[in-house]
């Protein structure tokens, strides 16, 4: 749980970019800086770290300090909450609440946000998928003995853990492929295209409002989170948005960041990490010789010593001209920048065959 609230926090700290106004888009036109001029940002021994301002992409709600917590209203009887950091969704049916996640800090913030609502009861709460900073919160409704629904995988993850996480109950009700959750005068459609963020992360659409919901793979106005949001499958993750423009939506309720999305917000960041793909690809297969040569030559005998060089250097060399395009354009586009892209060149390495300096001799 401390973790948990650490991991919230650091959320909350993140800092951003920005090197002037975002240029001028239509929902269907990516566009990206190319001559700004960066400065990684210090390491953690740095007595202080000051990144770059927040650009005006970052348009967060604003949380009433009292309260800890904003709802807001998506019409149709559907709403979202967010600390400032996790958000969640929940639905108001004629016959009961549909909630989906329950992130532990918003924990009982979440109960007051739907008690403030409707006086009915949650009948159904969605796993998005099994990370218990979005579901570590499930057990607040155990009272209502709610039907938790999610998909096979995540229950089958779930089920390893010795012993049993009291705080995730087991979901009673899991599928393979497709799920209607429809309660009362409230449909929730739920759908699976393989492993993204993890196995078992649900796509997740309301057609009546037109609001779809994906956790940990999209960030409006925000670069991805550390490692690309701790990413269990980078090819899966990036295929993961033409999935997501596949559904007709207006309204895109994130797992993270305390802003709505739109379309222009998945376009955006499919477009920043196909950048970041190619750039680390195009780094990974560049010489690297001379950069990693003192490494090599200080450590002798040390197999490790090699390729950690090598990650480095080409992640640093990606990082680098990756963010020099995208500052001023997302959100805290230098605050991860390098876990980013050690995450991207081994993704490229081991799920993508780009061998670089590994090819066949």
């Amino acid at each position: 749980m401390q973790l948990i609230r650490m991991f919230s926090v650091l959320f909350l700290a993140i800092g951003g970019l920005a090197c002037g106004q975002p240029l001028v888009h239509d929902e269907h036109e990516v566009v990206v800086r190319d001559s700004v001029k960066l400065k990684i940002a210090p390491g953690p021994s740095d007595p202080q770290i000051q990144f770059a301002p927040l650009p005006s992409a970052v348009d967060s709600v604003a949380i009433d300090p009292t309260l800890g917590y904003f709802v807001g209203n998506l019409g149709g009887g559907v709403y979202w909450v967010t600390d400032g950091s996790y958000n969640n969704m929940f639905m108001v049916s004629t016959h009961g609440v549909i909630v989906v996640d329950a992130p532990p800090t918003i924990g009982h913030k979440l109960l007051y946000a739907i008690g403030n609502t409707t006086r009915l009861p949650v009948t159904h709460l969605v796993y998005s998928h099994l990370h218990a900073d979005h579901i570590g919160g499930a057990s607040l409704f155990n009272a209502s003995h709610p039907t938790i629904i999610a998909h096979a995988e995540t229950r089958n993850r779930l089920a390893t853990l010795s012993p049993l996480d009291p705080l995730r109950p087991l979901p009673n009700v899991t599928f393979e492929g497709d799920y209607t959750v429809s309660v009362g005068n409230q449909t929730l459609e739920l759908s699976y295209h393989g492993p993204n963020h993890t196995p078992g992360n649900l796509f997740m659409y309301a057609p009546a409002q037109r609001v779809a919901v994906l956790v940990d793979v999209i960030f409006p106005g925000w670069a991805p989170f550390t490692e690309l949001g701790v990413a269990d499958f980078v090819p899966g993750l990036i295929a993961a948005h033409d999935v997501l423009l596949t559904f007709d939506f207006d309204v895109f309720v994130a797992g993270h960041v305390a802003q709505l999305g739109t379309k222009h917000d998945v376009l955006q960041q499919k477009k920043y990490i196909e950048d970041l793909r190619d750039s680390c690809a195009s780094a990974l297969n560049g010489d690297m010789t001379d950069a990693i040569g003192p490494t090599v030559a200080a450590n002798p005998g040390n197999v490790w010593a090699t390729p950690k060089a090598l990650f480095r250097v080409a992640a640093q060399i990606c990082a680098d001209n990756t963010t020099s395009r995208w500052l001023g354009v997302l959100g805290a586009v230098d605050v991860f920048a390098f876990e980013n892209a050690y995450r991207m060149v081994n993704s490229l390495l081991i799920e993508y065959d780009v061998p670089g300096p590994f090819s066949v001799a």
